[in-house]
């Protein structure tokens, strides 16, 4: 594990690098998620050297002053640009919040890009309010719910349920709330035509949390947009169908 100083606190990634020649890809997680989510992906070190990041206040990172919504956004845009102006990645690929700030870091940051990849996420990221309400009031709740059928998982084996959930008390309900009231409060579906790079769109098929239909839009609707989709799988495709995820993310990355 590395650590990279920036805005007063530190931010803690890990590097997977078996002297791949290929673009680097900064991996960010999603709400009440680690850089733990992406072990799977350390397998296309070979080619693609890879950095999976700890957002502010999650697994090994310190925790940034900030609130739901705006001020939170630009506290995690904040860790992956300074991630990834350490590690020279060139390509940001993140699940759910992490999509979402990936899309923020394009469209807002100064940062040479060669291209996205948007798993698991959307444009606009409304929250239902049972969820909302759980975070508030009823943690254990809340973790249930995610953790129902074709949320998180489609069919996974029940340790990776039971780590997932693991996790998330271990991420914490406040950390956790604000990463989901911060998705809820999020939409850039009027400036998805500013994204000035290649943009992969990668679903789970049984995503009930960010469903296909999400990342339709933002294939059509970013210039250099695509999308495909992952059978057998929800939320979590990269984590839940890790080979299938890899040969849809190598082969967008050999492109660029």
């Amino acid at each position: 594990m590395e650590r990279v100083t920036h805005d007063g606190r530190e931010t803690a990634y890990r590097r997977f690098d078996r002297g791949g020649d290929g673009p680097t890809v900064c991996l960010v997680h999603g709400s009440g998620g680690t850089k733990d989510v992406w072990k799977s992906q350390a397998r296309l070190a070979d080619r693609f050297p890879a950095v999976a990041v700890d957002l502010s206040g999650h697994g090994d990172s310190g925790d940034a002053t900030a609130s739901a919504g705006r001020e939170a956004l630009e506290a995690y845009a904040d860790d992956v640009v300074a991630v990834a102006e350490a590690t020279d990645a060139t390509v940001l690929c993140g699940n759910s919040l992490g999509g979402a700030v990936a899309l923020w870091v394009a469209l807002e940051r100064d940062l040479a890009l060669d291209g996205l990849v948007l798993a698991g996420t959307g444009a606009k990221l409304a929250v239902a309010e049972p969820l909302r309400d759980a975070l508030a009031d009823d943690f254990e709740r809340a973790v249930s719910l995610l953790h129902e059928p074709d949320r998180l998982f489609h069919d996974a084996p029940a340790e990776y349920v039971e780590l997932s959930e693991a996790a998330m008390r271990a991420c914490g309900r406040a950390v956790t709330e604000r990463d989901f009231l911060t998705c809820h409060r999020f939409d850039v579906r009027d400036r998805l035509g500013e994204v000035a790079v290649p943009a992969l769109a990668v679903v789970g098929a049984h995503d009930g949390l960010t469903p296909p239909a999400y990342h339709e839009y933002l294939a059509a609707e970013i210039p250099e947009g695509e999308r495909t989709e992952i059978p057998d799988a929800a939320h979590l495709a990269m984590l839940e169908r890790p080979t299938a995820f890899n040969d849809a993310l190598a082969e967008f990355l050999g492109r660029l």
